[in-house]
């Protein structure tokens, strides 16, 4: 019997995430979890709950879930609450079936590997990272919790990317470099040399263009 787990968000990264799920047939979407939308409206089929809140209420029904914010600082903050009101609630990952997860990688929990993204041998990704279609990470790499690989973007081998650290749409990582904590790399750009945190870079090579907080938008 599959086990219910409930999607909190209910914007277009949702959308990619629960078709994810879907495809992946572990488990069973029991609904959504928002605080902007209202309770009762559907997504894809799927009824909004209510917000996080809802599991004070139903936690013995829900076997766990997966947040689906695309933004990395508002994903942590709602599984920063999330664990504040149910400190035992499991988070579970999410991979398409068009996905390659290679011999020897490991995924945290709450992290989404989207259609066509390729996660190579020895890899470790983080907990609740993102990688949506087509973004690769060759062996022997690291990936910090909260971290980002937007669609096309690749790294070489024994790459390191800090925690909440996002490479941008088609973004590319030679072997051997590290990316440090927060920091963002333009859509197109090739790193050729280690980029250190709080900063935004791109490129071709990437330079840093300026420095970066902690939360700053980006999307």
């Amino acid at each position: 019997m599959k086990k219910n787990i409930v999607v909190f968000g209910a914007g277009g990264h949702a959308k990619a995430v629960t078709d994810a799920i879907e495809r992946e047939g572990r488990y069973r979407i029991a609904g959504l979890l928002d605080s902007y939308k209202a309770a009762g409206s559907e997504v894809y089929g799927y009824r909004i709950l209510g917000n996080e809140q809802y599991l004070l209420e139903h936690r013995e029904e829900i076997d766990g879930g997966i947040v689906a914010i695309g933004d990395n600082w508002g994903r942590a903050g709602i599984v920063d609450r999330i664990s504040s009101l149910c400190p035992d609630f499991p988070f579970v990952t999410a991979v398409h079936p068009g996905a390659w997860i290679a011999r020897g990688a490991v995924l945290g929990q709450g992290t989404v590997v989207m259609a066509g993204a390729v996660v190579n041998s020895d890899t470790v990704i983080g907990e609740h990272c993102v990688l949506y279609p087509k973004a690769s990470v060759d062996h022997d790499s690291r990936v910090g919790d909260y971290a980002t690989l937007a669609p096309g973007a690749t790294t070489g081998g024994n790459v390191s990317i800090g925690e909440y650290s996002v490479l941008s749409l088609g973004a590319n990582v030679i072997h051997s470099v590290r990316i440090g904590e927060h920091t963002v790399i333009g859509a197109g750009a090739t790193v050729l040399a280690d980029i250190g945190g709080y900063a935004v870079a791109y490129g071709t090579p990437a330079v840093i263009a300026r420095s970066r907080a902690a939360g700053e938008r980006y999307l």
